[in-house]
């Protein structure tokens, strides 16, 4: 079995709208949305270049669920936030700002190389996009 890394899975109390903002604000591409007969997505795969995150409603009713947490619930606070490499930083941060992503550590240059900047969604999870890539300074 191929090694393909790690996919980071991110949860949402409304999964449609945050699918539409990451597409719109940040760039991301469907590789699978899965919708029930609502039209309420209950599974999505999103790709920026070549990493893929997963997107999925918040179910605190599952056994997995009852392990998770909104940062809305937790006074904002996330306990991870994945990190994205990029070769455009300033256009896909303007384009970030723009689409209503809200930055909480301006663009700048890293001291450790490359160029980056964080920011919240809509729910809070916090998203950083830079630069700079680990596989390639060393």
């Amino acid at each position: 079995m191929s090694n393909y890394g790690a996919i980071p899975n991110l949860i949402y109390s409304d999964a449609n709208a945050a699918v539409s903002f990451l597409k719109k604000a940040f760039g991301f591409k469907e590789h699978g949305v899965y919708k029930d007969d609502n039209g309420n997505i209950f599974h999505a795969q999103l790709i920026l270049g070549k990493a893929l995150v997963m997107v999925n409603p918040f179910n605190p009713d599952t056994a997995f669920g009852k392990m998770l947490n909104l940062p809305k619930n937790l006074d904002g606070y996330n306990t991870q936030t994945p990190y994205f490499i990029i070769e455009h930083v300033d256009e896909h941060y303007q384009k970030a700002k723009a689409n209503g992503a809200q930055i909480v550590m301006d663009i700048k240059d890293e001291d450790y190389g490359g160029r980056g900047y964080s920011c919240k969604d809509p729910e809070g999870n916090i998203w950083s996009f830079g630069s700079y890539n680990p596989f390639e300074s060393k």
